[in-house]
Order: C-alpha cells, then structure tokens, then sequence
C-alpha cells in the first residue's frame, strides 16, 4: 500500500514539473522585420500574421534573446536604414 502510494505521489509529481521544464528548454527567439515600417524586432515565437516576415540565414532559430541580437546587427536589412 505504502509502495503504490509512493509511486502515486511521484507520478502526480513528475507531471506537473516536467511540462514546466520542458517549457523553459524550449524557448527560441527570431529576428523580424515589420513589412509596413520595415523596422526589425525580436520574437519569442515565429511570427505567423503576413505584417513580420523572418529574416536573417533562412531556417536560424536563435536560443538566447543575446544571439538573437546579435545577429540582428549583422542583418544587412535591418542595419540599413
């Protein structure tokens, strides 16, 4: 009884942290420009309204806000003014 209340517990446990942990892992960042002001900014999820299109190296998914703005000063579409 003890062993199954044990197990029970850690089950309900892991549940409710992992998902949490996972989320925090899964954090990406993407550099994007504004179609209408072509103003460049940095999202934490890949824009999917037509008014931010994704630019920089085609498919980069940045892990840390950092890189990601670093990379931005490097875009030549966001540098150019």
């Amino acid at each position: 009884m003890t062993l199954t209340r044990f197990m029970t517990s850690t089950a309900i446990a892991a549940a409710l942290v992992l998902p949490g942990f996972a989320f925090a892992q899964a954090t990406s960042y993407y550099v994007v420009q504004d179609v209408k002001t072509k103003k460049c900014t940095i999202l934490d999820k890949k824009p999917v309204a037509t008014e931010a299109t994704v630019v920089g190296p085609e498919g980069v998914v940045y892990k840390t806000r950092t890189e990601a703005e670093t990379a931005m000063k490097t875009v030549k579409v966001c540098t150019s003014s």
